[in-house]
């Protein structure tokens, strides 16, 4: 009584979601085909919320018995074609192959499987909920989805018919689907497979971590030992290649058979879905008061962060550049579900790798996906034999596309090979790479490629201070210049940002910075600033993720002012031999710089105040690439006058400072519209009145 009283519910319910209809234009379907099945397959959408309103047994079944309330559905299913005639062929219920699937899975703790937790209850049979990040994916298989199986004895009534019908269910391997060791129920006979009858469907392995293990890959060293395990997917059918590397998901399904001697922990997918972050309400009372207080200036809001940023590691004042640099790369990360196009990529000229390796690492942290690249591991994705024995590739991610929509620091450019600098460079110029998968070392017939975008900003630095180069260092004597030689030229333009912090250079004040490392040893845990305490770690957190979401967009005056720049600064570097020094992704590069520095002032519209911040440090970047490789035909990039401390001019005490800055950036932006009016032909210029 109590499956039929389920049987009636499960009626009910596909008539009450439309699902009956579905499976009934379904049924037309194989009913019109001129094709034989052995096995005919239904996917049911399940809502467990409203079967459980409608009937809690069989609401208690879907999500802790799945097994068994697909054989419900099967049956009413079976009624439901025989008593409306829907396919003509169909002679037995086992040719009805029932996949429910699930919408979504009570919010309980009962319901997620998290390898980050103990004890780890994940043997059931039933429906658990996980989140992660894919790390690594197969190419696409063929697994049997059902079979036909027919009594070996002719004489026997099982010879022929479709009693014998086997189909994949969760958790199944190839093995129980397929074999030769089956025996007839009537004569004990053996039963043999009618080929012809095979159905075959996709199968798909991926892997993934639980999002907190990214913390693994972040470079935390806060000296706490944690371990963490990925989890294996299978995906099938309608499910295969719904999912990309390096994005998150949350994955309904049920774990497979995991034997005590198995240290992988594997899950049937049943439904996949993409994980979208919260966009932050907003920041902090602290820096909402800044903003209020340098309302009437478009400069001062991000000098300020720029000099209390990261006070922790370098005291404020310092690399106030670089900080500025790298809080616009922060924010020109994403979240969301979308081509990250707008990355801003950074590569610096240090004496001081140690220090600076701190500040970046730092810096990434500040992120969901700041991943700090181990030297020990690769970049870019690479190829493994799948260890599940299915003949498949398992491509594996890589720092670069674990990084998606973030940050990948690679550290320092010495510490990789040729090769990957050349692979490096070229993912820089194209933001995508291509693995290539030759078929005869993996079995396969013919040779395979798989195109992956890399959505993410590159962070690396160069040792100008090692004992090689500091022998073979050039002696330039004009300011803010630097050697490059030593530096594939081809691999620092494709950086769209170059930026010097050697000694030498105005960024790089010497005693605060060996006062702040002595005061650190004293005490390390120590709030040594004011700054650090009144804008704390968590505020900046909450003031990136805010601006990174918002949606900016040109004013006419920007606009104009930024082909302007662009059109000036390709002419001046042109000659008739060689052609333009600058390259094509200057324009691109020079709006995701303006883009950045509106987010990072919190405004949606990108003003002029905006481009010129990008034009300096545009053309602070050109003078460090190209000034040591002028030619008589080449106009220098000194052309528009630019110092190397023109973005940051002054150090930055007080407001009598930052007035001072803002009269700076003020005649810097009338020098600006100066060059475009000199060297920009066919580009208006319009003044604030106008």
């Amino acid at each position: 009584m109590s499956n039929l009283k389920m049987k009636e519910a499960a009626l009910i319910y596909l008539d009450r979601s439309g699902g009956l209809q579905k499976f009934i234009d379904d049924c037309k379907y194989y009913n019109d085909s001129k094709q034989s099945y052995a096995v005919y397959r239904f996917k049911i959408l399940i809502n467990p919320s409203d079967v459980v309103e409608l009937d809690a047994e069989l609401g208690n079944h879907i999500l802790h018995q799945p097994l068994k309330a697909a054989e419900v559905f099967q049956s009413v299913c079976f009624i439901a074609v025989k008593t409306l005639s829907l396919i003509g062929q169909l002679q037995t219920e086992t040719q009805i192959n029932i996949v429910l699937k699930l919408t979504h899975l009570p919010p309980l703790p009962s319901y997620g499987l998290d390898l980050c937790e103990f004890p780890l209850d994940y043997t059931s049979q039933r429906f658990y909920m996980m989140q992660g990040i894919v790390i690594a994916m197969t190419t696409v298989t063929k697994y049997t989805q059902g079979a036909r199986f027919l009594c070996s004895d002719e004489a026997c009534p099982l010879s022929k018919g479709f009693q014998y019908i086997r189909v994949h269910v969760p958790g199944a391997t190839e093995s129980a689907t397929i074999r030769n060791d089956f025996l007839c129920n009537l004569c004990a006979s053996s039963l043999q497979e009618d080929r012809k009858f095979r159905v075959l469907g996709d199968k798909q392995i991926v892997e993934i971590i639980a999002t907190k293990a990214l913390h693994a890959f972040q470079g935390h060293s806060n000296n706490q030992p944690f371990r963490f395990q990925s989890v294996t997917i299978f995906l099938r059918d309608e499910s295969v290649n719904k999912m990309n590397i390096g994005n998150e998901y949350k994955i309904i399904g049920i774990p497979t058979c995991v034997k005590a001697s198995q240290t992988a922990v594997c899950i049937e997918a049943n439904s996949i879905t993409f994980c979208n972050s919260k966009v932050p309400s907003g920041i902090s009372d602290n820096f909402r008061c800044l903003l209020s207080l340098t309302s009437s200036s478009c400069w001062k809001f991000t000098a300020i962060l720029a000099n209390i940023f990261a006070s922790q590691i370098t005291p404020p004042g310092t690399y106030n550049l670089l900080k500025l640099c790298l809080l616009m790369s922060l924010v020109q990360t994403t979240d969301r579900n979308k081509e990250l196009e707008d990355c801003l990529d950074i590569l610096i000229l240090t004496s001081d790798t140690l220090l600076i390796d701190r500040l970046l690492n730092f810096s990434i942290n500040l992120v969901p996906r700041g991943i700090r690249h181990l030297v020990s591991t690769e970049i870019f994705p690479t190829l493994s034999r799948n260890k599940y024995g299915t003949g498949a590739v398992s491509i594996q991610a890589g720092s670069a596309l674990l990084a998606k929509g973030g940050i990948c620091f690679i550290g320092d450019l010495a510490s990789h090979k040729k090769d990957k600098l050349e692979q490096l460079q070229s993912v820089l110029e194209s933001r995508n790479i291509t693995v290539y998968i030759p078929g005869k070392k993996f079995g396969e017939d013919i040779d395979q490629q798989m195109t992956f975008p890399v959505q993410c900003s590159f962070w690396s630095f160069v040792d100008m201070d090692s004992s090689s180069r500091r022998n073979a260092q050039k002696i330039n004597t004009l300011i803010g210049q630097m050697d490059c030689s030593l530096i594939p030229a081809n691999l620092v333009e494709a950086f769209g940002l170059l930026i010097n912090c050697n000694e030498s250079s105005p960024c790089h004040p010497f005693l605060p910075t060996v006062q702040h490392t002595l005061k650190k040893a004293i005490n390390p845990e120590g709030l040594l600033y004011a700054a650090s305490r009144q804008f704390t770690t968590e505020d900046f957190e909450k003031l990136l993720a805010f601006a990174k979401n918002l949606n900016v967009e040109f004013s006419l005056e920007a606009e104009r002012m930024t082909h302007g720049y662009y059109l000036a600064s390709r002419r001046i570097r042109t000659d008739s031999i060689c052609g333009s020094k600058l390259s094509a992704s200057a324009l691109k590069y020079l709006v995701f710089l303006s883009e950045a520095h509106a987010r990072l002032n919190l405004r949606n519209k990108v003003l002029k105040e905006d481009v010129l911040i990008a034009a300096l440090l545009f053309e602070t970047s050109l003078t460090l690439k190209y000034d040591g490789k002028k030619t008589d035909t080449e106009p220098g990039a000194t052309v528009f006058c630019v110092a190397p401390n023109a973005v940051f001019p002054f150090e930055l005490y007080n407001e009598e400072y930052l007035e001072q800055r803002d009269l700076y950036l003020t005649q810097c932006q009338q020098q600006l519209e100066q060059f475009i009016a000199t060297y920009g032909p066919g580009t208006t210029i319009f003044s604030s009145d106008e």
